[in-house]
């Protein structure tokens, strides 16, 4: 949540000259709900099976840059799943940007949306501590710090691009 996933992810299709997908637009669309709505209605439990199927749907599409949730990786095998259909990489990014990032964006995160400060970063530290064992199955691993900028992005896109050697 919040490494830019969907900023780089758009960028690097767009220079690929190939579809970008991100999956929580993707099911929004498909269920016609905000993912927080979801989440009220129906609990994470419900979304994180939506989320799977889904990510198995979009996972079939080809010629495609996917951006997943930030929490994808750590339920029903996605990760194993996502390694065996394509290449994955890990976008990583410091608790000070990631501080930053979310705490501007946090009213539309319903796992975030209700936290103090001093909450959303002891909660960006655990959770990264949490989630960086399934993360690190990614093939790649690359830093989402420098995206703040129209340059950033093309430079992360070149970056991306040399690092998969395309």
């Amino acid at each position: 949540m919040g490494t830019g996933k969907t900023t780089l992810g758009r960028a690097l299709a767009a220079d690929l000259g190939i579809s970008f997908c991100d999956l929580d637009h993707y099911i929004e669309k498909r269920y016609m709900k905000s993912i927080s709505s979801i989440f009220k209605d129906k609990g994470q439990d419900y979304f994180r099976e939506v989320e799977a199927r889904l990510l198995r749907e979009v996972g079939e599409f080809e010629d495609v840059v996917i951006s997943c949730g930030g929490s994808t990786p750590l339920y029903f095998n996605n990760m194993q799943y996502m390694n065996s259909q394509g290449i994955t990489i890990w976008l990583d990014s410091s608790i000070p940007v990631l501080f930053r990032r979310l705490k501007v964006a946090r009213s539309g995160r319903p796992l975030i949306s209700s936290m103090n400060d001093t909450q959303l970063e002891q909660y960006i530290g655990e959770e990264l501590a949490r989630r960086n064992p399934f993360f690190s199955k990614a093939a790649f691993r690359y830093s989402g710090d420098m995206l703040e900028s129209e340059e950033q992005i093309a430079d992360s896109v070149r970056g991306v691009r040399s690092l998969l050697n395309i």
